[in-house]
């Protein structure tokens, strides 16, 4: 982690105003997890947020284990512990496998992925890096994705590099039970 401590404390359900209270029980998860509970303390910008963060979580035309492959490598390029121990399990979910898991961290060039998997990490690698898919990555990846998968790769890997710099400038700190980096 790169803060130890929370610059920005997750806000106690004892501490929570009605709207607070609302809005953290909209995000969908049985427990309230620590980024939500700290992005409650704006309870307005959570709101609106968890709406674009459900469609490229729930409701994107991306499959579900090529999107924890794009989330998790940018996880991983902008350093964001948190952000990856939340979606190793995700990952996992979806149908990625430890050794791709660890594997996401030597990036596309890495032996073993598929010609579609190197190239979403190569394009996840080219928004981080350039803000710009290249033609090179794009054509091999219109081989297999439409248009609609085109603009939810980019919106996947451009919120969840949003989520990390929130996540990292924040400090918010692994929920308990999850793994941060193993490298």
């Amino acid at each position: 982690m790169r803060l130890s401590e929370p610059r920005i404390p997750p806000l106690d359900e004892s501490e929570m105003d009605d709207e607070q209270r609302y809005v953290l029980e909209r995000a969908s998860f049985d427990e309230p997890i620590n980024i939500n509970k700290t992005l409650v303390r704006h309870a307005k910008l959570l709101k609106r947020w968890l709406v674009f963060a459900a469609h490229v979580l729930n409701k994107s035309t991306v499959p579900a284990r090529e999107r924890e492959l794009v989330i998790l490598r940018i996880g991983w390029l902008c350093r964001a512990e948190y952000e990856w121990a939340q979606h190793v399990v995700i990952g996992k979910a979806a149908g990625l496998t430890e050794e791709e898991i660890d594997r996401i961290t030597d990036g596309p060039d890495a032996s073993g992925w598929s010609a579609l998997d190197r190239a979403l990490l190569r394009a996840t690698d080219e928004l981080h890096g350039d803000a710009f898919i290249s033609d090179e990555t794009w054509n091999e990846l219109k081989q297999t994705y439409s248009d609609n998968q085109m603009m939810d790769l980019i919106f996947a890997v451009g919120n969840y590099n949003l989520v990390s710099m929130a996540l990292n400038s924040l400090g918010v700190q692994i929920d308990p039970g999850l793994v941060g980096f193993r490298k």
